[in-house]
């Protein structure tokens, strides 16, 4: 049987994004948004089990099978690392392996617009970055954490489940905490985290009322905070935060957010013509009116307030985005479609722009 170090040698040879071990299939890859079979066997419910333990210590292996779940990370020697899941199908043991790039890709290489670099610059506040699973959030996050790195001179704090990219100590010293191998949970290790003097500090996922509460504690006291939403677009980013709390708690929220939220970058990823995958990204910078109208609860005017005066603002929406990546003939019309929250609105804005 062909082992877990040699697949995960073919996710980097292949330039693949995942690798999945699932009984009564072949390993699959995933490239370029894609589901690929490797030339190989159907695997066995043992066949995946013993490809699963060979990368778990004694401690990780009775906490998946207690937990029947398991989030870690780990690198292979002059190859990559690697984000991986354990979880339980019908009694059998599957896998999951993501690729994490050895080295950290700078913003313009990804592709975003420039008003994401200048995030960096914020000496304060919550900066949140949003979109589905496997949009290319953490990477997002780890390039503006990269340009601080280089760019300042302060101390950068991560709470990650698990740590991905490895940050060197550059013009900052930088303290990496991995939840239940560093800190217990995303709780202890934020009621702690003032203590230990950050700058910069990263909640790798807002999961819970108390997480989203201590985060913006930590933004309104004068330390800028970045953090992950799984959510699909940046008003409706908004209307999640507010309502994870009871009702009677919400006006607060809302006017906790409209003081300390910056920025909020909306990002899904598109197969790029000629290989590989482009961010399509959306952007909602608060501005006194934005923050005014979260404050208000007007929440349903925002969208309009994204989508004049690009150059004033920095803001983007999502359609406007993906007809950028049409007219530079990096994705397909089809797959912009596909991805857009407005079929209609993209279709005025090509036709606007003579396609």
């Amino acid at each position: 049987m062909i082992s877990l170090q040699q697949l995960l040698k073919t996710v980097v040879k292949q330039n693949a994004s995942d690798l999945h071990l699932v009984a009564g299939s072949a390993p699959a890859l995933r490239i370029d948004g894609r589901i690929v079979r490797v030339k190989s066997n159907e695997l066995s419910a043992e066949d995946t089990k013993e490809l699963c333990y060979s990368i778990l210590t004694d401690v990780q292996k009775a906490k998946f099978e207690t937990e029947r779940e398991l989030d870690f990370s780990f690198g292979i020697k002059d190859t990559a690392r690697f984000r991986g899941n354990f979880m339980y199908q019908r009694g059998i043991v599957s896998g999951v392996f993501r690729r994490i790039p050895q080295t950290i890709p700078d913003l313009q290489t990804l592709g975003m617009p420039a008003i994401v670099g200048e995030i960096a610059n914020y000496p304060n506040g919550l900066i949140l970055v949003v979109g589905p699973t496997g949009s290319g959030k953490s990477t997002t996050i780890a390039s503006i954490l990269d340009k601080i790195n280089q760019e300042r001179r302060g101390h950068i704090l991560t709470l990650e489940d698990p740590i991905e990219y490895i940050h060197e100590h550059k013009g900052c010293i930088v303290n990496q905490r991995e939840i239940f191998t560093d800190t217990l949970s995303y709780g202890d290790g934020l009621r702690h985290l003032l203590r230990q003097d950050p700058d910069v500090c990263l909640i790798g996922e807002m999961r819970d009322h108390e997480t989203i509460e201590t985060a913006l504690t930590v933004a309104e006291t004068g330390h800028l905070v970045f953090a992950t939403l799984h959510t699909n677009s940046a008003v409706s980013t908004i209307s999640r935060i507010v309502n994870v709390f009871p009702a009677d708690q919400q006006d607060r929220i809302r006017n906790q957010l409209s003081m300390s939220l910056h920025a909020i970058v909306s990002q899904r990823l598109l197969p790029q013509i000629g290989g590989g995958m482009v961010a399509a990204v959306e952007i909602l910078m608060l501005n006194p009116s934005v923050r005014n109208l979260v404050r208000e609860n007007k929440l349903h005017q925002i969208y309009g307030m994204m989508q004049v005066g690009q150059n004033k603002s920095g803001m983007m929406t999502l359609n406007q985005s993906l007809l950028n990546l049409i007219l530079k003939r990096k994705v397909e019309v089809k797959n912009a479609f596909e991805e857009s929250p407005d079929v209609e609105e993209l279709d005025a804005l090509l036709k606007k722009a003579g396609i």
